[in-house]
Formats: C-alpha cells, sequence, structure tokens
C-alpha cells in the first residue's frame, strides 16, 4: 500500500525535528564545555590525599577562588606545567609559616588544615612573613612536604588571571566520584 504526500511528511518532518533537538543539544553541551566548565587531569602527587595522580576534576572556569578553594593554574606561568593546588591566602593577606613547628599562618591564625598530608615542614626559596600582592593568589599542595608550590620563587604568588577555575567534582575514578574539598 502507497503511502500519501502527507504521511511521509509527517515522518519525515518528525524526524528533523529530533535531528534539531539532537544538534541543539550537542551545541548547548558544545558552549558549556567552552565556556563554563572543563576537565582537567591531575599531574602528580602534590595534593595527597585529597587528589591523587591521574584522577580527572571538573573545573567551573567563572567562579572566584576562595580560601580552601582547589584551583587550576595555567600552564604558561614559568614553572610550564598546570598546577593544581590549594587557595591559602589571597591579595593582601599576610602568609608566615612555622617550619619547627608546622603550621601555616594567614593574618597571624594559624589555619585548620584536616585536608593536609602532614605539617608544613618543607621550606622552599621565598621568605616569611609574605604579603600576598594585588591580584594574586598564594597557593599550597596538600601534600605539603612533596608539594611545589608558592613557597618557591619559580612559582611564587600566582595571578588570578592565570587561574583556570575552581575544582568542583571528582569525575574519574567512577568509585572515589564526588565534591572536591
Amino acid at each position: 500500500m502507497a503511502q500519501t504526500f502527507k504521511e511521509k511528511y509527517r515522518r519525515n518532518r518528525d524526524t528533523l525535528e529530533w535531528y534539531d533537538a539532537l544538534a541543539v543539544a550537542v551545541a548547548a553541551i558544545a558552549l558549556i564545555f567552552t565556556f563554563a566548565v572543563r576537565i582537567v587531569q591531575v599531574d602528580g602527587s602534590s595534593m595527597n590525599p585529597t587528589l591523587y595522580n591521574g584522577e580527572r576534576v571538573l573545573i567551573c572556569t567563572f567562579l572566584k577562588p576562595d580560601y580552601g578553594d582547589v584551583v587550576i593554574i595555567d600552564s604558561y606561568i614559568p614553572y610550564g606545567k598546570p598546577l593544581v593546588k590549594r587557595v591559602i591566602g589571597k591579595a593582601g593577606d599576610t602568609i608566615d609559616i612555622d617550619f619547627e613547628q608546622g603550621i601555616v599562618y594567614r593574618n597571624g591564625e594559624p589555619l585548620d588544615e584536616p585536608y593536609t598530608a602532614e605539617p608544613t615542614w618543607t621550606y622552599e626559596s621565598v621568605n616569611f612573613p609574605i604579603t600576598v600582592p594585588d591580584g594574586c593568589l598564594f597557593i599550597m599542595g596538600d601534600n605539603r612536604n612533596n608539594s611545589k608550590d608558592s613557597r618557591d620563587r619559580e612559582i611564587g604568588c600566582v595571578d588570578t588571571r592565570d587561574v583556570l577555575g575552581v575544582a568542583l567534582w571528582r569525575i574519574m575514578p567512577f568509585s572515589k566520584m564526588g565534591a572536591v574539598e
């Protein structure tokens, strides 16, 4: 039995509407991953025990970093590789570290840092106390004694414009999927 022109037209229109919806969804996902979120792979052990080498995190590119946030720093800084670190200080803060007791101070107050692997014993090349310049962040890894971070002159205080985003969600491995804290 031959289909009428009207039946063929209706079937083709339904198919085209489905393709339209698919194209809009793909475009929306592309825009979101271009301007709002990205997926970044952790490289190294400097963020242990919070994040481990090879894990992947979803970052939000438009959030302003705050104290305690895990941030990703762009690779074009002098160090040359993307850094995954925690925000310890912001512009105007004075950071000091008592390397004998392993305590980090911000504006004279000791930080409560349950996320660190161990106390901060390792001194690098920056002299303390240090005041964070305008438009910059002082960042440190959670694995303090095995982390190249703002304590090293090669990295120092990083410009907020070099922050790619704030880590929100660990997406791989699936067994550890969840919020980055």
